[in-house]
C-alpha cells in the first residue's frame, strides 16, 4: 500500500534510505541504462545498482524486480545466451503524473496508466529485445513472493546468481528469503545484494512503525544477524562489498529511531560446496573479465590486479575455486597467515 499508493514520485520519500547510491557507473552501464524504456525507469527505489562481475551467459534471478529496470540492464550484460528472471509481489505500485495534461503522441509521456509493476515489466519485453537486437527474449517476469519461489515454479539449482536491491528488509521472514535463494542457486552460485542494516536490534515501536517500514528502515536486519542467518542457511560468510551511512533527514522520524544507526550495504554470499579448497592460498587474476581487465575489486578486503599474486584466506580461495570466477584465477597453495587475512565488517 505504501509503495503502491502513498508514494507517487521519488520526492515523496520521507528519508534518504531508498536513494542511497553505490559505486560510480561505468560508461557501459550508463549506455545500457539509456536503452531502457522510460516507463520502466520512471520510478526507482534502491541502494544503487546491483551489478556483479563476470556475467556473460549467466542465469540471474532478481528478487523484488519492480518494473524491471535492473532486469533489463542485466539482460544486456549477460547477452542473448544468458537469462534474467524477475519476481515481485507488489500488486499496484504505479507511476502517476502531477496531473498535467498528456503530451501529444510526438512527445514522450510524463505519466503512465496504473498497473501491477510486473505487468509494466512484461509489456516492454518486445520493445527491449528489439532495442538490444535479440532474436528471442532472455527475460521473464513473475508475480510472487521471494519467500516462496517454488510457488512461481523456480526449480532447485537453476540460477548462477541471485540479486536483490533493497527489498529483503521488506520481507518479515529473512531466513525464508535466504533459504529460497540458496535453494535455487547452482553449486558455486552467488547471492549479490544491497540492503539496509542496523547498528542494533530494533525496538517493537520502530518495527511496527508504518512509514519506517515503507522507508526500508523498520524491517532492516541487525548486521550481525545477517552473518548468523547466512551460516544457518548454508552460505559462505558474507563478503562486504560497499557500505554507506544512511541519513534520515526527518526530525520526527529521527526522534523515533533514537540512537540506532542505519547503513546501506552490498554483500555477496556464495554457495560453496563442501570439500572445496580448505586452506589459505594465493590467487592470480588473469584479467579476463570484461570491464575489469586490469583490476577486479572483489569486495572491501580483496582487490585483484592482473597477474599479481594475492594471498587469500581459505574462504576466499574456496569461493574463487568453486564459483563462476574459477576460470579467471589461478589458485595455488601459499604460506598466507589466515588470521592476518580475515577481514571485518
Amino acid at each position: 500500500d505504501y509503495y503502491g499508493k502513498e508514494l507517487q514520485k521519488t520526492e515523496d520519500l520521507k528519508t534518504n534510505a531508498c536513494i542511497t547510491s553505490a559505486r560510480p557507473l561505468s560508461k557501459a552501464v550508463r549506455d545500457a541504462l539509456e536503452r531502457i524504456h522510460e516507463e520502466v525507469v520512471a520510478r526507482y527505489y534502491g541502494c544503487g545498482l546491483v551489478i556483479p562481475e563476470c556475467l556473460s551467459s549467466c542465469r540471474i534471478l532478481d528478487l523484488g524486480c519492480g518494473s524491471g529496470r535492473d532486469c533489463y540492464l542485466l539482460s544486456q550484460l549477460v547477452g542473448e545466451q544468458g537469462h534474467i528472471t524477475g519476481i515481485d509481489m507488489t500488486e499496484d505500485q504505479v507511476w502517476h503524473s502531477s496531473g498535467a495534461p498528456p503530451h501529444p503522441p510526438s512527445s514522450p509521456p510524463t505519466s503512465f496508466p496504473s498497473s501491477c509493476q510486473v505487468e509494466v515489466a512484461k509489456k516492454h519485453v518486445a520493445y527491449h529485445m528489439d532495442k538490444f537486437g535479440y532474436r528471442k527474449p532472455n527475460v521473464e517476469f513473475f508475480h510472487g513472493y521471494m519467500e516462496k519461489l517454488g510457488d512461481a515454479g523456480l526449480a532447485d539449482e537453476s540460477y548462477d546468481i541471485v540479486i536483490s536491491n533493497c527489498v529483503i528488509n521488506l520481507a518479515p521472514d529473512k531466513r525464508a528469503v535466504l533459504r529460497e535463494a540458496f535453494r535455487v542457486l547452482k553449486p558455486g552460485g552467488e547471492m549479490y545484494f544491497s540492503d539496509v542494516y542496523t547498528s542494533q536490534r530494533l525496538s517493537e515501536t520502530i518495527r511496527k512503525h508504518r512509514v519506517l517500514w515503507g522507508e526500508c528502515l523498520a524491517g532492516a536486519l541487525y548486521w550481525r544477524d545477517l552473518y548468523s542467518i547466512a551460516e544457518e542457511v548454508g552460505f559462505s560468510p558474507p563478503c562486504l562489498v560497499t557500505a554507506s551511512p544512511i541519513t534520515i533527514g526527518n526530525k520526527e522520524l529521527e526522534g523515533i529511531i533514537g540512537d540506532c544507526r542505519f547503513v546501506s550495504a552490498t554483500f555477496r554470499l556464495f554457495k560453496v560446496l563442501g570439500g572445496s579448497w580448505a586452506r589459505p592460498g594465493q590467487a592470480i587474476y588473469n584479467g579476463g573479465i570484461v570491464g575489469h581487465e586490469r583490476e577486479l575489486v572483489f569486495d572491501a578486503n580483496f582487490t585483484f590486479k592482473e597477474g599479481e599474486v594475492v594471498d587469500v584466506d581459505a574462504e576466499m580461495a574456496a569461493i574463487l575455486q568453486s564459483s563462476r570466477f574459477a576460470d579467471e584465477f589461478l589458485i595455488r597453495a601459499g604460506e598466507a597467515n589466515a588470521a592476518a587475512l580475515q577481514g571485518c565488517c
